[in-house]
């Protein structure tokens, strides 16, 4: 018994061990039930007796092997609580009923408060087994929430290693999924600095990065986090990432659900990384799904703020919308030709802050003969026609001519826009 539990009173170490047999003898009167049946059923096949047999010998030992894991969880010594957690691992790989079963034998809390161990061995191992047990099973998750693994986190990275950052991380990952569902999460702050260094970290890995990414994806899906993300410095953290073309995905899909919220709009306004970092991002044709993430976050920007329209002109989003329209997916074009219309309308005409997608505005100024304007809307239908034919035409003969993506770029850029009326 550990020195840990010698200190608890008596009664209350006898009613734990109380519960957990009257636990472990149900768990093992189903086992008997099941070993039954499996038995019986491959007596059926005698050709395969000897390989049938190491099977049944293999299944009758994991039910042995779990009662004596979980005791020693509950009331071994550190080294018998570790080597318990490493077993708990293996047999939690098994089944999802498996995983079920071992967090009614109590093991999730016990697990949970090993996280915050110094010693390396052992942190691993309860880390691991929490990933495993977590794996497709909403209660257990639940329980390793309300046993309060967001607080047991390692507070400095710097003393971690690598293998020990990805299994942090991966455990998050998995526990992160419950912001889709009902269940309440507690505060997230106890998280974002943890994942945000990570992130900012030279020395995680790729694997580790996507994990943090993922992780702070699920969590932007609650309106109630946007605060706390912003806050930590996120909307910075994620533009750098997102120029990064094995991160930039993860971290548009993140900033594409925080820009539609007043706090997460007015961070990325104020980030001197835009927009030219995101109207760089919408020349990588060989990223479809990054030009359209990139797409519609420049739409939301530009949407009510003609400042933003005024900075995107300068670094000519025009020339580089026109490449989208006419060579990218058909989400991309589309998106690229809402935008091109309002720069077109911005050419066109004096607008106010709120110009953007409006349900018609009155223009001052017309024409007076009927005639006259019908005539002029043709010959404006026209230039417009004309000029995205000759520009497709140009960039499929070049496109065609030089394969390389960069030279497509270059084209894309470069292409004229003097036969646009905008």
């Amino acid at each position: 018994m550990s020195s840990s539990s010698s200190s608890s009173p008596i009664w209350l170490l006898t009613l734990q061990k109380l519960h957990f047999f009257t636990r472990m003898r149900r768990f093992l009167i189903q086992q008997k039930t099941a070993r039954k049946s499996y038995s019986q059923s491959n007596d059926i096949d005698s050709s395969k007796g000897i390989n049938d047999g190491d099977k049944v010998m293999e299944r009758d030992d994991d039910p042995l092997v779990l009662q004596k894991s979980v005791k020693r969880l509950h009331f071994g010594s550190w080294e018998e609580k570790e080597m318990a957690a490493e077993e708990i691992e293996r047999l939690a790989k098994k089944d999802v009923k498996t995983r079920m079963l071992m967090a009614e034998l109590g093991v999730v809390h016990v697990l949970v408060s090993m996280v915050v161990s110094e010693v390396v061995g052992r942190r691993r191992a309860a880390a691991r087994a929490l990933i495993e047990l977590a794996n497709g099973t909403y209660r257990n998750k639940a329980l390793m929430v309300e046993a309060g693994i967001f607080s047991k986190l390692p507070k400095n990275i710097d003393a971690l290693d690598e293998s020990s950052r990805h299994e942090c991380v991966e455990l998050l990952l998995s526990l992160s999924t419950l912001a889709n569902t009902q269940f309440p999460l507690p505060s997230i702050l106890n998280i974002l600095p943890f994942v945000v260094t990570i992130l900012e970290s030279s020395g995680s890995s790729i694997e580790t990065k996507e994990s943090c990414l993922g992780t702070l994806y699920n969590l932007s899906a609650v309106l109630d986090n946007v605060v706390p993300l912003v806050s930590n410095g996120l909307v910075h953290t994620l533009l750098k990432l997102s120029s990064m073309k094995q991160f930039s995905e993860k971290s548009l899909a993140t900033l594409g659900r925080l820009v539609v919220t007043l706090t997460g709009k007015k961070a990325m306004e104020d980030s001197p990384l835009v927009p030219e970092s995101l109207v760089e991002i919408l020349t990588w044709e060989d990223k479809p799904k990054c030009q359209e993430l990139c797409a519609y976050i420049l739409m939301v920007l530009a949407h009510q703020s003609s400042a933003q329209r005024e900075k995107m002109t300068k670094l000519g989003i025009v020339h580089v919308l026109l490449g989208v329209a006419l060579l990218g997916s058909p989400l991309a074009q589309k998106r690229a030709l809402k935008l091109l219309q309002w720069f077109k309308d911005e050419g066109q005409s004096k607008v106010g802050p709120h110009s953007g997608p409006q349900a018609g505005r009155i223009v001052m100024g017309s024409p007076i003969n009927p005639s006259q304007a019908q005539e002029g809307k043709k010959l404006m239908k026209n230039l417009v026609k004309q000029s995205l034919y000759k520009n497709l035409e140009m960039i499929t003969r070049r496109a065609n001519a030089a394969r390389d993506s960069s030279n497509l770029k270059a084209l894309v850029i470069s292409t004229s826009s003097k036969s646009l009326p905008y």
